[in-house]
């Protein structure tokens, strides 16, 4: 088979409608050898002889898409200067498109036997071939007809954004074909993309769908790596969330969902994993990168560089100030917004991206690149801003191109609703949009992804359930999962037929929500807790592929009751701008406190203005809080002053019901019930200025001061 010579740019496989162009970049190999695998498992090579600034490579005539194909590269195994080429290792490519298959535990995968006892750190390789046990790239017709497809770009200021994973929110839906059901089709089917319309979500955020590596460790224990953050290639959709096929089928329809959900008006976020691959320690199988060029992807460590150093606790960390790492990454986020259409991406652990050396440097080059980048960008960037290793946690401290997931919004919602002392003046800085957090940066109030849930941890109904973890069923003894979960089982450990405490894990639920939806900021809710959806205690199902972790789509009354609930919520906050103002309030940064242009206002219950002392109550857990509709002080797209309704939000942590006094008519002449948590099916009433509202134990009331109509 004839190949010529090619070209080194782009990097990968890459067709054209009458052959492909193979590039790999190494600086360490000697020579590589283009592998292509046919349907009976042989093995044809090519020498790629053709080498320009380390990249290896050569055009193929007459190749066709769906060709499956993989690499061999030549070079050193010299641990001390941290080299591991070893030829026996058939080894993907970085940049491959899609991914046929996945790896079987075979000890042909690993640098060393198992039976040697420096394991990861011998000598001398073992040389038994891969083939047949690892994974194979395959080429990828890239041609797509995307209609009129384009993004939906909602601002984050009117954005809900919606965590889910591909598998868990269809696998179980009796409204999905069976045949579809835990797919990119089974999203993008009818039913699906209707259950997030009449809720209202602006934004799909999916769990990981780079493709994956199930763990050899957790086959052996009959489990497998549900939640996927354990990525191996940066451009290609996992394939077992493909419904029709995994010879390139699988980009197709994962494109086919994109569309479908911008036809939707639903914005496609990704969960991305760049801050380690799938390859593990010293002791993990040799897939790709370790085999490729270790010392350039990899950070090392030790005097003989055998081993990785880590801050995500999974065994090794990308080496960020690499060039060739950095252009493998900006080139998988720009692939995916040309090419895929997606609209934004969320980083897992995305405080080892700032590690160019070993402290967080917010002025790492990675956030350079992204700054500059004309097509990342112009999309939305979410940072998890930790990680685990030194200052890893960097809550507030991005650049201001991000958005965060604002880990201590999480945490004192929480607290204040589990009745935790102290809370009061955090809990009103974080539903204000915790500008002692953004606003030293320029940042404003969409700087926040708020969540009191995401998928680590325990889902919204089993935070009100649980006061301990229950992780049995991952085989790890409880050791795994975090302890210190701020969750308040509200009287009985697990489920319970007392009609009091079922009322209170209600209500307790309703309360966050409503907390949530009307916080300033971009709310994010986790998939099925619209609906009470439980995990049985389990804040750790990273591997539980299973009806635990899936989605429950057969609800009983209580569940329907809160999905309307939910759906009502996302509603009211679209339907009025002062809820998702893009603007800081201007009072204090410390707690909302009292603005000198009145666009809020903080109340103890009797009525009376919050002030220092009343702050600075440790036992106060009851705060109101009013919105000024008429000052909001910004323009909307067309230049227009914006101005809406008034609101006064009661918030009662309190066991007991606290009655709340209306203020005086400067802030409203008449209020109206909007939502009571205690009751969600209230009348509405009216309630004049210094009247009593009561508001029950544990609840929130929300009134409404309609604006005059013109």
């Amino acid at each position: 088979m004839d190949i010529w010579p090619g070209r080194p740019y782009p990097l990968g496989a890459t067709y054209d409608g009458a052959g492909a162009n193979f590039a790999l970049f190494s600086e360490v190999a000697t020579a590589v050898d283009l592998c292509l695998v046919d349907d009976a498992g042989a093995e044809t090579r090519l020498p790629l002889t053709e080498t320009d600034a380390f990249v290896w490579h050569g055009y193929l005539p007459a190749v066709v898409p769906g060709q499956r194909y993989g690499f061999r590269v030549h070079g050193p195994y010299d641990l001390a200067n941290g080299d591991r080429c070893n030829p026996a290792k058939l080894l993907l490519d970085p940049y491959a498109k899609a991914i046929d298959g996945m790896p079987d535990g075979h000890a042909s995968l690993f640098s060393y036997d198992f039976d040697e006892p420096l394991g990861g750190l011998a000598p001398t390789p073992n040389d038994t071939d891969s083939l047949g046990h690892t994974m194979l790239s395959v080429l990828c017709n890239p041609f797509f007809d995307w209609g009129h497809d384009r993004s939906p770009r909602h601002p984050y200021h009117e954005s809900v954004i919606y965590e889910a994973h591909v598998k868990g929110l269809t696998r179980l839906n009796p409204t999905v074909p069976e045949e579809i059901r835990g797919t990119y089709a089974g999203i993008a089917h009818p039913a699906t993309i209707a259950h997030l319309t009449d809720l209202g979500v602006t934004a799909l955020e999916l769990m990981p769908i780079h493709q994956f590596v199930q763990d050899s460790t957790l086959q052996q224990r009959g489990l497998r790596n549900y939640w996927g953050y354990n990525t191996i290639g940066f451009l290609a959709p996992h394939n077992e969330y493909a419904a029709y096929g995994t010879r390139g089928q699988q980009v197709q329809e994962f494109k086919s969902m994109v569309k479908a959900l911008h036809e939707a008006d639903i914005e496609v976020i990704l969960d991305v994993v760049y801050n380690h691959t799938a390859e593990g320690n010293h002791m993990g199988p040799t897939l790709a990168f370790r085999g490729i060029d270790n010392n350039s992807y990899y950070r090392l460590v030790g005097e003989d560089l055998g081993y990785y150093y880590d801050t995500t606790g999974t065994g090794n960390s990308l080496l960020m100030r690499n060039p060739h790492v950095l252009q493998l990454i900006m080139d998988s986020l720009r692939y995916w917004v040309n090419e895929m259409h997606v609209d934004g991406f969320r980083f897992d652990l995305a405080a080892t991206l700032a590690r160019q050396f070993h402290e967080v440097d917010r002025l790492s080059a990675f956030f350079d690149l992204c700054q500059q980048d004309p097509v990342v960008s112009q999309v939305k960037l979410i940072a998890e801003p930790w990680d685990l290793g030194d200052g890893g946690y960097q809550v507030g401290n991005f650049p201001p191109l991000w958005t965060e997931w604002n880990g201590k919004y999480r945490d004192t919602v929480r607290d204040f609703w589990r009745g935790e002392p102290a809370t009061l003046g955090e809990f009103a800085s974080r539903i204000s949009g915790s500008n002692d957090l953004y606003g030293h940066s320029g940042r404003k109030p969409i700087a926040s992804v708020n969540f009191v849930v995401a998928h680590d941890g325990f889902t919204l109904r089993d935070l009100v359930s649980y006061n301990d973890k229950h992780n049995e069923a991952n085989g790890e003894g409880g050791a795994d999962g975090e302890s210190h979960n701020r969750s308040w089982n509200c009287g009985v450990e697990g489920p319970t037929d007392d009609p009091e405490v079922k009322e209170l894990r209600l209500r307790q639920q309703r309360n966050f929500l409503t907390t949530l939806l009307l916080s300033q900021g971009v709310p994010m809710l986790a998939h099925g807790d619209e609906m009470g959806r439980t995990q049985e205690g389990n804040n750790n199902a990273y591997c539980q592929d299973t009806e635990l972790a899936w989605m429950d789509w057969e609800l009983d009354a209580d569940q329907e009751g809160l999905l309307e609930f939910t759906r009502s919520l996302v509603a009211l906050r679209r339907d009025h701008p002062v809820f998702r103002r893009r603007r800081f309030f201007a009072g204090s940064a410390d707690h909302g406190g009292e603005s000198e242009v009145g666009d809020i206002a903080w109340f103890e219950p009797n009525g009376e203005h919050m002030d220092a002392e009343s702050w600075a109550n440790g036992y106060a857990r009851s705060v109101a809080v009013f919105l000024n509709g008429d000052a909001i002080h910004e323009p909307d797209p067309r230049g227009q002053r914006i101005v809406d309704d008034s609101f006064l939000i009661c918030f009662n942590a309190h066991y007991e019901a606290i009655d709340f006094t209306i203020p005086t008519a400067d802030y409203g002449a008449g209020w109206q019930l909007v939502v009571d948590t205690t009751d969600p099916a209230a009348l509405v009433t009216m309630h004049l200025p210094g009247a009593e509202v009561t508001v029950g134990p544990r609840s929130v009331v929300v009134l409404r001061a309609p604006r005059p109509r013109q």
